[in-house]
């Protein structure tokens, strides 16, 4: 034995999980929003949650990271944690899809020519082939990613050919002899080993894939790996629960413990399953047999799918043990708690859920705000004590959102590596600020309607039947920046720019026409830095409304907006016809409304 051959063989552990990673996480990325869509509409049946979490991590490559994305759907209170053990137990199934993919190794000894395409030594170098062609030389809308998925599986293959080179020498030395043969003396020591790897490599799929390329030895028996393959379900589950739990709510936290339990009752059915077996002599045959990469596999399968089978019954008791490890809180900080809890890090991996998280966020922290504003409007009309409570309280959980999203986007930022999910961490961090302050000049403008109401001195009742003019145009741009960010509506960011252009012309008009009522006297000086405030907050909306809007363009046409300054110049310029005709309209439609009170004046 040489140091080489360790190099050998570390090296080939490196490229394979390196593989399996960049495999795994490429799929997550290209499919989380399916993911979270089907997810939603399947867990509500035991069997279908069942056979989805079997084909989710088929698919991703993952129990881990199915069951991490299921506890963050719980968060955020789209599955129940209830409904989420179906997925557990098919995850845990799932995830012996890798071991029979990996044992492809077997091949390697085949003589029938059309199988020689499936040997590792031809998949690997076709796969990288592909996957870096589709990644430097192919543009099209996911060829980075599928090209990140073929070089995870031609990195796999690669470095599971290494570790069996290395193997195949260190064999000689008779250090796996001895290893394996102290493994099938002492189940415990082999339940250990394989909690402790799983533990380290945060993985129970990379685990037994290395167990399957030392199997090329010849040493490993069915008495010496049984007891390692249990230990991994352990270990695995453990790193699970831990990642469920770092910043989650008490339902997605027992999420992770659902599993521990599950894996527990799994471990004693295996020990106690092939105790009585092999006291039976029904396992005499493959008991001291050598055992290679297929039977791994097949030995995994069989422990996986028959223990899901015995407890699939005992679903209702896993749920209501962990109902019993992790007790409810006596109550939520705040009122949007559960879309706060939404914004879990175990998303970062799976950009599709964390946008959403987000978006949702967003979209509540717009609807208060512009709740906080109409309701402020009416504070004006009549001014009441138990409304403006309400306005400062919704200001609050405003903020404390804001925060939170901030905060998430930043962190979030670091895991991004597509253009498009530039783009939307682009627009989802300038809109936070915008609608925060959305809500900052609703407060001011409640605010103006409570030190009219203290002084006693309104508005004159012409100043009045103007200021619901300015409103109504207010009302439409919000309405118009709503239908902007929840749709993504491009046609309706581009009607904000021509009403905000309105505002600005209104909101002058309105002061001119204030000037000259306190000049005879129709209105009270007292109420002029109200109305200049009052004035200024509503023209600041608007401000915000186009800010949005140019935000939502720049998403979708990133050339065109980008430079935001000389985007609206040419609009304002009359550079663009069709917001000419939208401004002329709007014009039209807001100053006959405000000619049309001052005639009801005259």
């Amino acid at each position: 034995m040489s140091v080489f051959d360790i190099l050998t063989l570390l090296g080939g552990l490196a490229m394979f999980l390196y593989g399996m990673r960049l495999m795994s996480g490429s799929l997550k990325e290209s499919s989380s929003g399916t993911l979270k869509k089907v997810m939603e509409k399947f867990t509500k049946n035991p069997f279908a949650a069942f056979l989805l979490g079997v084909l989710v991590t088929a698919l991703i490559q993952s129990s881990t990271a199915t069951i991490v994305i299921t506890s963050g759907l719980v968060a955020a209170g789209i599955i129940k944690a209830r409904n989420s053990i179906g997925i557990i137990m098919g995850a845990n199934v799932g995830t012996t899809v890798t071991g029979q993919i990996i044992r492809l190794i077997d091949l390697n000894g085949s003589s029938t020519s059309w199988l020689q395409i499936f040997k590792p030594s031809t998949l690997a170098p076709v796969a990288l082939v592909a996957g870096i062609i589709l990644i430097m030389f192919l543009k099209f809308r996911n060829s980075k990613t599928i090209g990140s998925i073929a070089m995870g599986f031609g990195i796999l293959f690669t470095g599971l050919l290494n570790m069996t080179a290395a193997v195949n020498s260190l064999n000689e030395t008779g250090v796996f002899e001895k290893v394996f043969t102290g493994l099938g003396s002492n189940p415990v020591l082999g339940y250990a080993a394989g909690a402790g790897v799983a533990f380290t490599l945060q993985s129970s799929s990379a685990t037994v894939g290395i167990l399957q390329a030392l199997s090329t030895s010849g040493q490993l028996t069915f008495k010496a790996i049984y007891s390692v393959l249990v230990g991994v379900y352990l270990g695995d589950c453990v790193t699970t629960a831990i990642v469920c739990s770092i910043g989650a709510k008490v339902e997605a936290r027992r999420v992770g413990i659902m599993n521990i339990l599950f894996n527990l009752c799994k471990t004693f059915l295996v020990f106690l399953g092939v105790f009585i077996a092999h006291s039976a002599g029904w396992l005499d045959a493959i008991w001291n047999a050598p055992i290679y990469s297929g039977g791994i596999a097949n030995t995994n399968t069989v422990f996986n799918l028959g223990c899901a089978i015995l407890l699939f019954p005992m679903q209702g008791v896993f749920v209501l043990l962990a109902e019993k490890i992790v007790k409810d809180k006596p109550h939520e900080i705040s009122k949007y708690q559960g879309k706060l809890d939404a914004l879990n890090p175990v998303f970062y991996t799976t950009p599709a859920l964390a946008f959403r998280s987000c978006y949702d966020i967003l979209l509540a922290m717009f609807d208060a705000a512009k709740d906080n504003i109409q309701k402020a409007f009416g504070l004006l009309d009549k001014f009441d004590g138990k409304v403006m409570d309400s306005i400062r309280a919704e200001e609050d959980e405003v903020d404390i959102m804001a925060d939170r999203v901030s905060n998430y986007l930043v962190m979030f930022s670091s895991h991004l590596k597509s253009d498009e999910h530039i783009k939307i961490l682009d627009q989802y961090y300038k809109v936070v600020s915008e609608f925060e302050r959305l809500s900052d000049h609703s407060l001011n403008i409640a605010e103006t309607a409570e030190n009219l109401y203290r002084t006693g001195i309104g508005f004159s009742e012409e100043g009045k039947k103007e200021l619901k003019v300015l409103t109504a145009l207010i009302t439409d741009i919000l309405d118009c920046t709503r239908q902007t960010f929840a749709k993504r509506d491009v046609e309706a960011a581009r009607s904000i720019e021509p009403l905000e252009e309105v505002v600005d012309d209104l909101v002058g008009a309105l002061r001119d026409n204030h000037l000259a009522r306190m000049r005879e006297g129709r209105c009270n000086v007292l109420v002029d830095s109200d109305f200049a405030n009052l004035m200024s907050d509503l023209e600041r909306i608007s401000d915000v409304c186009s800010n949005v809007g140019v935000a939502t363009v720049a998403r979708v046409d990133y050339d065109r907006a980008s430079q935001a300054h000389a985007y609206i110049s040419t609009l304002h310029q009359g550079g663009d016809e069709e917001f000419n005709k939208a401004y002329t309209a709007a014009h039209e439609k807001y100053f006959g409304m405000l000619d049309k009170n001052l005639a009801a004046e005259e």
